[in-house]
Order: structure tokens, then C-alpha cells, then sequence
């Protein structure tokens, strides 16, 4: 299976309900690489890689989210698989 590399924006209710750990949760079960944090601007930003199989099912489930998000829109950008990526993990700042 082709690797890949998605970036993602998600946009709704997304802060304050355990998203960040949740999406890690998720990405080690698919066995992906990346990180996840949140935005200034009560956005979720996350960037995923590995095959994209497992990439379209990350993508999936950020749309919904854990339980008590309201994800509202995610803006999706894929790029080139860069292997940059040790694990998966959860950043703080901007």
C-alpha cells in the first residue's frame, strides 16, 4: 500500500473535549505517524502519515471526532509521505 501524507484543519466544537488525545488514541490503533494540537482560533490542526488506506480512515473519524465534539468542517490538504515522523504526538503552542 502507497504511503501518504494529510494535513488537516477541523473546525467546529473541537476544543475542551478531549480531541487531541482521542485522535492519538485513534492513530496509534491505525498505526500512524504525525501529531495533533490545538489553534489559537479554536481549531484542531493535525498531520497524519502512512498508508492511505489508514490516512482516508483517520480523515473518517476527524470528522465526526470523540464523543461531545461537533466537528463542523475539515479542510483537508494531501501531500508527498515524508517518514519525518518517530510517532504520533500531541504538541502544545503554535
Amino acid at each position: 500500500m502507497k504511503n501518504g501524507r494529510v494535513h488537516l484543519i477541523i473546525a467546529g466544537f473541537v476544543q475542551g473535549v478531549f480531541f487531541r488525545a482521542s485522535t492519538r488514541e485513534m492513530a496509534a490503533r491505525l498505526g500512524l505517524k504525525g501529531w495533533v494540537r490545538n489553534l489559537p482560533d479554536g481549531n484542531v490542526e493535525a498531520v497524519f502519515e502512512g498508508p492511505v488506506d489508514k490516512l482516508q480512515q483517520a480523515v473518517q473519524w476527524c470528522r465526526k471526532g470523540p464523543p461531545g465534539a461537533r466537528v463542523t468542517n475539515v479542510e483537508e490538504k494531501w501531500t508527498d509521505y515524508t517518514g519525518e515522523f518517530d510517532g504520533f504526538e500531541i504538541r502544545y503552542g503554535f
